[in-house]
């Protein structure tokens, strides 16, 4: 997908979006990517794994259930990021951010007066997003990312994830094809705010017509980019993922 362009789909024109086959296209001094939904996903659904890590508290809710409680949740938290804090300390908001929208879900799902202590659960779940065990790598990726390394292509992730981002690139062995990391968290703006994209941007030296940027979200991917006039591309993967 990501090394033949048969699924991205090309928004360049005003018109409709279109399917695009390989074009011949000058290569960029760098390449941005996204990380979840890009690079890799979540095995089964995010339902699935908060309702397997919750059973063994003895909790239990249907996995669609916590499905769409998750992805409502998420939806109506705020930006992952955090004005005025210590770098020292951005790592325990993270940490307060995401066992928010963990506490909201188990409530929208009806559950969460089942928990004997959730602060436990909530720090074995968020531990567990920290390795490979809940993601798996898309089977276009390793391809396409050893082809422009080949190609002498600078790569960087460009993410609205948070700090465990660098534990989950090294345990996906994916840590090498990068010279850069971009969170929003450590940057103070979350995609597709500017900022974000010309941070990524001063750590290669490269101005925006010399890169391209590669996501699945509309709004935080490809118009975040284009905004800049980095070359957007938006990647088509089959199911709905978190987060950009």
């Amino acid at each position: 997908m990501l090394t033949e362009i048969s699924k991205l789909i090309d928004l360049t024109s005003a018109s409709a979006a279109t399917i695009t086959t390989p074009v011949e296209m000058q290569l960029p001094k760098v390449i941005f990517l996204d990380a979840v939904g890009t690079l890799f996903g979540v095995r089964g659904s995010v339902g699935e794994v908060y309702r397997e890590l919750a059973l063994r508290f003895g909790v239990d809710a249907p996995a669609d259930v916590l499905n769409k409680a998750f992805f409502d949740s998420f939806k109506a938290a705020a930006p992952p990021f955090f004005l005025g804090v210590e770098s020292a300390d951005i790592p325990n908001c993270e940490f307060e951010w995401w066992r928010d929208i963990a506490l909201h879900t188990f409530q929208k799902a009806e559950v969460l007066d089942q928990f004997s202590n959730f602060t436990e659960f909530f720090q074995e779940l968020y531990a567990h997003f920290a390795t490979a065990e809940p993601w798996f790598i898309y089977p276009d990726v390793i391809a396409a990312l050893e082809h422009w390394q080949k190609m002498s292509v600078e790569m960087g992730v460009l993410s609205n994830f948070d700090s465990r981002l660098y534990k989950v690139l090294q345990a996906l062995k994916l840590e090498h094809f990068f010279t850069s990391v971009t969170i929003s968290s450590q940057v103070g703006a979350a995609k597709p705010n500017e900022k974000i994209f010309l941070t990524a941007l001063e750590k290669h030296q490269c101005n925006s017509q010399s890169a391209w940027h590669i996501g699945d979200s509309l709004k935080e991917d490809y118009q975040g980019a284009i905004a800049l006039g980095i070359k957007g591309i938006l990647l088509k993967r089959d199911q709905p993922v978190f987060p950009a």
